[in-house]
C-alpha cells in the first residue's frame, strides 16, 4: 500500500509503498478514506513538540474509512461498515488505569511506549490496523463526506472533558480557548449537549464575533484585556448568572494566569476542567490557591481525550444531526500532495477549519 512515512524530525513525509498490515486478533483493518491534519501538525513533524512517536512512522491521528476485514471478536462490525477510526488506543490488561498511545502521534509514559510499538502506524496510508473497539460504526456516509467525518476528531477531545465535568442541559458553561480550533468545537460541542448559554472567553474579537453569529444569543463573548480581575469580573457578568462549568483548553503558549482568572470564575460547588496545553513548553505553572479550592468545594477534573464511549455518542450526535458537521470548513489534498497540506494546515488553522488528506487507491 501507498503511505506518507515520517523517517526523522524535521524531514518532509516521504511517499512510498509499505507492506499492507496484517491482522491480528481483536484487530480491524480499515481501507482509509480520509484523515485529517491539525495546525499544528508541522511542529510535530519537526520534532518541536517533543511528541513521544519512534520513527519511522506513518503518522496521522485516525480518520474514516470502510472495515476491509474483521477478527473473531467481532460481533456487529461488518466489511464494508463505514467507521471513524479512533486513535485512542488504550490497554486491556487493567481496566482502573489503562496505558494510553494516540496510535500514529505519541503516547504517554513506558506502557504507552510499550502499547506504540504494536499499535505504531496512524492513519496517513491506504489501509490501518486498530484495535476492534476502535472503529466506531458511523452508518451509511457518501464516500465525498468522508472528510467531513474527521472532524468528530477535533469535537471528541473537549467532548471528553465535557463528559467528565458531567455538564448537564440547561447549565452554563465557560471555554477558556473559545477562539482556537478545540475550543470552538468545545462551544459546538456543549451547545449540542443542552447549555443554556456559552461564555466564550478569548483575545480574538472577530472570531468571537463569529462564534455569536453561528450559535446566537446562547453565546455570551468576553474579549479578554489581560487583567485578571476585570476578565474575571466580565465573564460572571456575561454568564448571567453562576458558571456551573469551566473547560480550559488553551495552547502551550499561553501565560497560566488567563486558565487561572477563567478557573477562579467557576461558582462554588462548581466544576473546571484541564484539557489545554499550559506548563507543557515551561513556564509558569497553574498555581490554583489552595483555600478558595477548598472553601467553594470546587471540583477539579483532569482530562487527556476521552473515554471509550465519547466516539459512538458523538458521532450518533452526528448522525442526528444535534452535533453540526456542516459548521467545518474543509480543505482536501490527495495524499502525494501531504506534505502541502501540511503547510496548509499550519497557515490556515482556526476555528471550523480543517486540513484533510484523502486516502485510498
Amino acid at each position: 500500500m501507498k503511505a506518507a512515512v515520517l523517517e526523522a524530525w524535521g524531514k518532509p513525509l516521504k511517499i512510498r509503498s509499505v507492506p499492507d498490515p496484517v491482522l491480528g486478533t481483536g484487530e480491524v483493518l480499515v481501507d482509509m478514506a480520509a484523515t485529517n491534519l491539525p495546525s499544528y501538525a508541522a511542529e510535530v513533524f519537526s520534532g518541536k513538540r517533543k511528541y513521544a512517536l519512534m520513527l519511522p512512522a506513518i503518522p496521522g491521528a485516525g480518520g474514516v474509512g470502510r472495515v476491509r476485514a474483521i477478527g473473531p471478536d467481532a460481533t456487529r462490525l461488518a466489511i464494508g461498515d463505514w467507521v471513524y477510526c479512533d486513535c485512542t488506543v488504550r490497554s486491556r490488561d487493567d481496566a482502573l488505569s489503562p496505558d494510553i498511545t494516540l496510535q500514529g502521534v505519541s503516547a504517554r509514559g513506558d506502557g504507552g511506549l510499550k502499547l506504540q510499538r504494536y499499535f505504531h502506524d496512524g492513519s496517513l496510508a491506504e489501509q490501518m490496523r486498530i484495535p476492534t473497539e476502535n472503529a466506531v460504526r458511523i452508518g451509511p456516509i457518501d464516500e465525498r463526506d468522508a472528510a467531513r467525518w474527521c472532524a468528530l476528531g477535533a469535537a471528541l477531545v473537549p467532548y471528553g472533558g465535557f463528559l467528565a465535568a458531567d455538564l448537564r442541559p440547561g447549565e452554563t458553561v465557560l471555554v477558556s480557548g473559545a477562539t482556537g480550533n478545540f475550543g470552538s468545537s468545545a462551544v459546538a460541542v456543549a451547545l449540542a449537549m443542552g447549555a443554556a448559554c456559552v461564555v466564550t472567553a478569548g483575545r480574538n474579537e472577530r472570531i468571537l464575533s463569529d462564534l455569536a453569529r453561528r450559535f446566537g444569543s446562547r453565546i455570551r463573548p468576553v474579549k479578554l484585556t489581560g487583567d485578571d480581575l476585570e476578565d474575571r469580573s466580565q465573564m460572571m457578568q456575561a454568564a448571567g448568572g453562576p458558571i456551573d462549568c469551566v473547560l480550559d483548553i488553551l495552547p502551550p503558549s499561553v501565560p497560566a494566569s488567563v486558565a487561572r482568572t477563567a478557573f477562579m470564575a467557576v461558582r462554588p460547588y462548581g466544576r473546571a476542567v484541564l484539557m489545554g496545553g499550559i506548563g507543557m513548553l515551561g513556564g509558569e505553572d497553574l498555581m490554583l490557591p489552595y483555600p478558595w479550592i477548598m472553601r467553594n468545594c470546587v471540583t477539579i477534573h483532569g482530562q487527556w481525550m476521552y473515554p471509550t464511549t465519547a466516539p459512538p455518542r458523538l458521532a450518533a450526535m452526528a448522525r442526528a444531526g444535534v452535533f453540526d458537521l456542516g459548521q467545518y470548513e474543509i480543505a482536501e489534498f490527495d495524499l502525494d500532495r501531504v506534505n502541502e497540506a501540511v503547510a496548509h494546515a499550519a497557515a490556515n488553522g482556526g476555528p471550523f477549519k480543517m486540513t484533510a488528506v484523502r486516502l485510498g487507491k
